[in-house]
């Protein structure tokens, strides 16, 4: 019964924050946070009899399982502040818990304080968790203006059922940004911005083409996303000139800034950058460049940086990366880094030059990796309660003579 006692809360907390760390594929600490305190809230109660040594070690238990595959599937330590915070939480659930379990014998005052106590452990693991590690992106207070000119239905929706409308992708570039849509690149000089998204326009004249072109040789930093075989879900059908363009149309601008298409990844990819992020592409453009006649595509940073006179130009051959279905878990939630599926808003921001997004996240390795690391946890686990068990044998359940003799009186 010891070994259970010890064993299956861990199980229990660990496999409950399994759901949420598969949904997005972060190996985030911070995910076991709500079964970490409510289960050993309850376990702490349930052991209300035993002693702090034993529930110490059940909190130990559940929360280094959870470290363990952390670490496992990441192939790299947790954030120590999000590990800490963890732990902190899971000691004052299973502490908090205990003390509800007033002793019978003891006075209304006694009772009334422990009940107060474990009240004041519940509420603090609580806040630990509401303002813990993991916090929503909030706005800088000086924010650059950027000037955004897209096919894409980034600000509207595109069946016109309802006004303006801000994209997930969007919304996160307001926090970084003065974020203003333009329907003609001539507007560009008159609007202030130095910096420019170019996501899969329509076809723009020569004089527009012209007019981006000397904007950036003026100093302006351009981030031009172009896709070959645009997968962006629309509801409008096909032919309908609301849709966004299929394919990209800005060729005859890339190439006279030196960019020459070569080949298209058809299948989808998780690209994994050398310092650890992640971005998801979908059907991307492969270049070569002028003068140096290399392949610019995923294994190259993914996007290519180029001098353009006093400014600079950016291009990634996909613009499905900013689709919210390939980085957002929840539509509803994009200020919320736990719910990213990949780092492309942050690398977004890097790309056009606004403040960092906070954070280090951490995603997991492969398959089989994941699945070496959940058993690896479980094992853990299992060790651990089989040493509580060895470790409190003599530890059991009731009242001391003392207890008893009050009890009677």
């Amino acid at each position: 019964m010891r070994f259970l006692w010890l064993w299956l809360p861990s199980v229990g907390i660990f496999l409950a924050g399994l759901y949420r760390a598969f949904l997005t594929g972060q190996a985030d600490p911070w995910d076991w946070g709500v079964p970490v305190a409510g289960m050993l809230a309850a376990a702490g109660f349930a052991l209300g009899q035993r002693g702090w040594r034993m529930r110490i070690w059940l909190a130990l238990g559940g929360v280094g399982s959870v470290l363990l595959f952390c670490a496992l599937a990441a192939a790299r330590s947790s954030d120590p502040l999000a590990a800490l915070g963890l732990l902190v939480v899971g000691v004052l659930a299973v502490s908090g818990g205990a003390l509800l379990h007033s002793p019978p014998f003891g006075s209304s005052l006694s009772r009334t304080r422990s009940a107060g106590l474990s009240l004041f452990l519940l509420l603090l693991a609580a806040l630990l968790l509401w303002r813990g590690p993991a916090q929503p992106v909030h706005p800088v207070p000086d924010r650059p203006d950027l000037a955004v000119i897209t096919g894409l239905p980034l600000f509207w929706d595109e069946l016109g059922r309802a006004g303006p409308r801000d994209a997930p992708i969007v919304t996160v570039l307001r926090t970084r940004f003065t974020v203003t849509p333009l329907d003609d690149p001539l507007q560009l000089k008159a609007s202030g911005a130095c910096r420019l998204l170019l996501a899969q326009s329509r076809a723009l004249t020569p004089e527009q083409m012209v007019a981006i072109d000397q904007w950036v040789r003026d100093g302006g930093t351009v981030l031009v996303l172009a896709d070959p075989l645009l997968r962006w879900p629309s509801a409008l059908p096909l032919g309908d000139r609301r849709r966004a363009p299929s394919v990209s149309l800005l060729q005859p601008l890339l190439t006279h800034w030196g960019f020459r298409p070569i080949d298209i990844k058809r299948a989808e990819i998780r690209d994994r950058t050398p310092d650890g992020y992640v971005i998801t592409l979908s059907g991307v453009q492969l270049f070569l460049t002028g003068a140096e006649d290399r392949i610019v595509g995923p294994s190259d940073w993914i996007v290519h940086r180029k001098p353009m006179g006093k400014g600079e130009v950016l291009l990634l051959g996909d613009a499905d990366p900013i689709d919210d279905r390939l980085w957002l878990a929840d539509p509803a939630r994009p200020l919320d880094p736990r719910y990213w599926v990949a780092d492309t808003p942050a690398r977004v921001v890097h790309w056009l030059g606004g403040a960092s997004i906070p954070g280090d996240r951490r995603w997991m390795q492969d398959v089989q990796g994941v699945a070496q690391a959940v058993g690896r946890a479980l094992l853990a686990g299992m060790a651990w309660a089989i040493m509580g068990a060895l470790l409190f044998r003599r530890e059991r359940p009731g009242f001391s003579p003392e207890q008893k003799e009050k009890m009677a009186q």
